[in-house]
């Protein structure tokens, strides 16, 4: 079962909404615009939607279009305003909220080029708890043409104070727009009470379909049609109207109206408050990025110190619970939330952000297995080393790769001897380094650095005050090299080095071993390298921005080639494949806290391991070493690490690797669906 917690982003579509679209599709689907019984019975289908919509959001006398969503209600309402403004020498500014969705902006900063107005964009500054400057709002809105604002943050959730805004602007001439969408069904608008002239809606947010939404502009107030054609809504938006989408939108404001199928504020604050309970009792240390108190009872905005965004939602998504860093739209781009920089928050708050929101259609039972999802997220934490608090002790063994901004740390343990050694540390990761190393509890023989960089020392001073218990006691070289050491011991292999101009190449292999079967390097030239390692030895990069987790300098493919180096099975081909693969192995690359909280395919007699990326060293040279050589199928959430996995393993030669893509995430959930998928050729695989 799914837990959705993503509803700012999209929702579900309301059963009673989804049978409307249908009975519009199948029953009444006529065009409005005919003047025939069918095309009269369609018309009185979209204008009873529009008074209900109308007496819910208190227009007034003011027109409320029905439009493809808010993106398209901010762009008419934008180029409404400002196609108004031209000619107006009074108007100097153009103003939006700093955490207003993205929208808005770039829809100004089209307009305003494409009509030539050259006015100022600026951004209303927003306080550490994310409502507007009103004095600096107060102090502008004299020579303001436009005021944009949101109602609520579709991030933080944060209810924009409108009053203080209305009244930030007596006496201006500006015209104001209010994005509306996080505040349908939530939020009382007052729309004829205020001066609002114009607010978007988006249907979807709130169990309606995709493609379609509203547009609320005051009597009155200007209005350019964005588009021209066939005169519907009384010539302010041409097109056929959405008559599955209008349907379905008027069946969701009817469950408004209803009060029965969505929860009332006093509950849904009931609800956020035990999800609130459950994320901090499963990550200690946890903060909300905005105040409750003046934020939506849908939405939790939350960081953990020490655990990025993406480790969290691939925390969450392995336990089958749906949340994000943000807004949707630019979810997708590894960047800190742009709203919370707004507010001031720190760094590691901003770029660690992760959204939780729910719909107004929850209930007891959701809530109550959402919060069980939560803990067992945070006994995951515990059990892997990876809570800020109350961590389980673990046992280290063979090679650990931490990745961050392209830069490679690698921990090589052992688990009979209990040593460790530590290469290539940078400071941002020490305090992820110094958990795990204390969970394992292994002291360090060396913290060395391939490259002799600064940031390799700073991180071995900060690690020597975090866990000064640990660390190496003999004095060593610039590089962390132990001056009574030729090797290091670490159970039956041994790590040796090679001194370079440029830094030092760590060689590790079995003790009675000729020849290194891997190299730990941050050497990027050949003659550098060949001089040290065999055209085959495993290198280990202190950088891998190319994502290739190991490489050697015999048979090594251009960059570009790389992309296309790993054969892909398309998650409905996944039974032909095992059938007529049944010796492959199909290797789990996710990490240990993912692989405790899934369940992996139920895919009968296919043989499976558990082989996180940050562990793929310790297999690939015994997997290249199998004549013949195994087929070996990667699999993880979303199709990226099984694709590096993959990859990596025919770089180096392996003949049969391959990836499952698009992950788990786009696996057939029944076997009906896989069934009706189209079923290839076995001779695909060969």
């Amino acid at each position: 079962m799914e837990i959705y917690l993503d509803a700012n982003a999209t929702t579900p579509v309301l059963p009673q909404a989804k049978a409307a679209a249908i009975q519009a599709m199948v029953e009444d689907y006529g065009n409005p615009s005919s003047v025939h019984s069918t095309g009269l019975k369609a018309k009185a289908l979209i204008d009873g939607v529009r008074a209900r919509a109308q007496r819910l959001l208190d227009t007034g006398d003011g027109a409320l279009l029905f439009v493809s969503g808010a993106t398209e209600g901010i762009q008419t309402a934008v180029l409404s305003a400002l196609n108004a403004l031209r000619g107006n020498l009074q108007a100097e500014f153009l103003l939006y909220g700093a955490t207003e969705h993205k929208a808005v902006p770039e829809a100004l900063k089209h307009w305003n080029q494409v009509l030539g107005l050259n006015l100022k964009i600026e951004a209303i500054p927003v306080d550490s708890q994310g409502r507007h400057d009103l004095a600096f709002l107060r102090q502008h809105a004299a020579r303001a043409g436009l005021v944009c604002t949101m109602a609520a943050n579709n991030e933080t959730g944060v209810i924009s104070d409108l009053d203080g805004i209305e009244a930030a602007l007596a006496g201006s001439k500006a015209l104001w727009l209010v994005d509306g969408v996080q505040a349908l069904g939530k939020l009382p608008l007052r729309l004829q009470a205020r001066r609002i002239d114009y607010a978007p809606f988006s249907g979807h947010k709130l169990y309606a379909p995709k493609g379609i939404g509203l547009l609320y502009v005051r009597a009155g107030a200007p209005f350019t049609p964005l588009m021209a054609g066939g005169g519907q809504e009384g010539s302010l938006r041409s097109g056929t109207e959405n008559m599955s989408g209008i349907a379905a939108l008027g069946a969701v404001l009817a469950a408004l109206d209803d009060g029965q199928t969505l929860r009332d504020s006093a509950t849904l604050h009931g609800f956020r408050a035990r999800l609130a309970a459950a994320l901090s009792e499963a990550f200690p240390g946890l903060v909300f990025n905005a105040p409750l108190d003046l934020s939506l009872p849908t939405t939790l905005n939350f960081a953990v110190p020490g655990l990025s965004s993406r480790l969290l939602q691939d925390l969450f998504d392995a336990a089958d619970v749906r949340v994000s860093a943000g807004s949707a739209c630019s979810a997708a781009k590894a960047a800190p939330s742009f709203v919370l920089q707004a507010m001031g928050l720190p760094d590691w708050q901003a770029a660690g952000a992760v959204r939780l929101s729910i719909g107004p259609a929850v209930d007891e039972a959701f809530i109550d297995e959402a919060c069980a999802r939560i803990r067992a997220c945070g006994e995951s934490l515990r059990r892997h080393c990876l809570s800020p608090e109350n961590n389980f002790p673990t046992v280290g063994d063979g090679i650990t790769r931490y990745m961050q901004d392209g830069a490679c740390c690698y921990l090589l343990a052992d688990s009979l001897g209990k040593a460790c050694v530590l290469i290539d540390a940078r400071p941002e990761q020490v305090c992820r380094l110094a958990q795990a190393l204390t969970c394992q509890g292994y002291p360090l023989l060396a913290v060395l650095s391939t490259t002799g960089e600064a940031e390799h020392a700073e991180a071995r001073d900060l690690l020597a005050e975090t866990i000064g218990e640990l660390m190496p006691g003999a004095a060593c070289d610039a590089l962390g090299w132990p001056l009574d050491k030729a090797a290091l011991e670490l159970g039956a292999k041994q790590l040796t080095r090679a001194v370079r101009p440029q830094g030092q190449v760590l060689l590790f292999s079995g003790a009675d071993s000729a020849a290194p079967a891997l190299a730990f390097t941050g050497l990027s030239e050949p003659a550098d390298l060949g001089a040290c390692v065999g055209p085959n030895t495993l290198l280990a990069p202190a950088r891998d921005e190319a994502q290739q987790v190991a490489y050697c300098l015999a048979g090594a493919e251009p960059a570009q080639e790389q992309e296309s180096a790993a054969q892909q099975v398309q998650g409905a081909q996944l039974k032909a494949f095992i059938n007529y693969h049944p010796d492959a192995l199909l290797v789990d690359v996710r990490e240990p806290y993912e692989q405790f909280l899934s369940q992996t395919p139920d895919l009968v007699g296919a043989q499976m391991e558990a082989m996180p990326l940050s562990r793929l060293l310790n297999a690939i040279q015994p997997w290249l070493a199998e004549q013949p050589q195994r087929p070996l199928l990667f699999f993880c959430r979303t199709g990226n690490r099984s694709r590096q996995a993959a990859q990596a393993l025919t770089r180096l030669g392996h003949s049969q690797a391959w990836t499952l893509a698009g992950g788990l995430a786009l696996l057939p959930h029944s076997p009906a669906e896989a069934q009706a998928k189209h079923q290839p050729d076995p001779a695909l695989y060969v």
